[in-house]
């Protein structure tokens, strides 16, 4: 197959688009999500957005966390994209990464989907930091390269907003680095709780999960992703590579699985 795959990462604060050739995603967007969009407003956001290179993709790959927006997703790509392969990346779906937990349907699609990448790319050990607007959550793969299960945390504009919204003399304040850790004012008081709390967070977690899989610190990557990465990934010691495309990439190799 030619052309690029249309990859489509459905979270349930931001859905991300992606054009991905031969691992590169060379074209993004990232846009609300929203459960009451129909399949036939998705087909008119994405004609905006894509545009002309729809006409020239091989495929679509589509994975999502909110059922509501997949199943609007089903219908588009059956009724308006019937003679383009496709694939929705759901429980049963070949990924070709084992997973070693004790339920591997409960786990999320872009999890496995980013622990593939991540084992294809890089490979393992490794670990992912996808920090996303509702959570922050951290994957394991082994050095066999199989998906051995995480962490999740709330994610970072989710901790804002419970701040803001529960605190009677707090309020929502713009996502940047503070000057200081500590803080003189109450703004970057909320600032610097947010980025150097989850920096610290996640070096804490990353620490243990190395420790549990009982190998050398330094033959362990350590991968941030997600859009919210660059806010805090300058803080923490522990990354060994940013990949912002890695749900996407993931989106892809499944695609080149399964599709006929």
């Amino acid at each position: 197959m030619t052309g690029p795959v249309l990859a489509a990462d459905i979270g349930n604060s931001h859905t991300v688009l992606g054009l991905v050739t031969d691992g590169r995603v060379h074209d993004e967007w990232r846009v609300a999500t929203d459960a009451r969009r129909s399949a036939d407003e998705w087909l008119v956001l994405l004609r905006g957005l894509v545009g002309d290179h729809l006409a020239g993709i091989c495929g679509i790959a589509v994975c999502s966390t909110v059922p509501a927006v997949l199943h609007e997703w089903r219908d588009l790509v059956t009724r308006h994209f019937g003679e383009v392969s496709h694939v929705i990346v759901e429980p049963g779906v070949r990924t070709g990464i084992p997973v070693r937990t004790d339920n591997p349907r409960e786990v999320g699609a872009d999890r496995i989907l980013n622990a593939l990448a991540a084992a294809t790319d890089v490979g393992g050990p490794a670990i992912v930091v996808d920090f996303g607007g509702t959570a922050t959550i951290v994957d394991v793969v082994d050095s066999r390269g199989q998906y051995v299960g995480g962490a999740i945390a709330p994610g970072i504009e989710l901790s804002l907003e419970a701040l803001g919204s529960r605190g009677a003399q707090l309020r929502r304040v713009e996502l940047q680095r503070p000057r200081t850790v500590v803080a003189r004012n109450t703004v970057e008081a909320l600032q610097s709780g947010i980025v150097f709390g989850v920096a610290s967070q996640v070096e804490g977690l990353v620490a243990r999960m190395i420790s549990e899989l009982d190998v050398p610190t330094e033959e362990v990557s350590v991968i941030s992703t997600g859009h919210l990465a660059p806010v805090v990934v300058d803080e923490c010691g522990c990354f060994t590579h940013h990949l912002p495309g890695l749900t996407l990439r993931g989106l892809e190799l499944a695609f080149r699985r399964n599709a006929r």
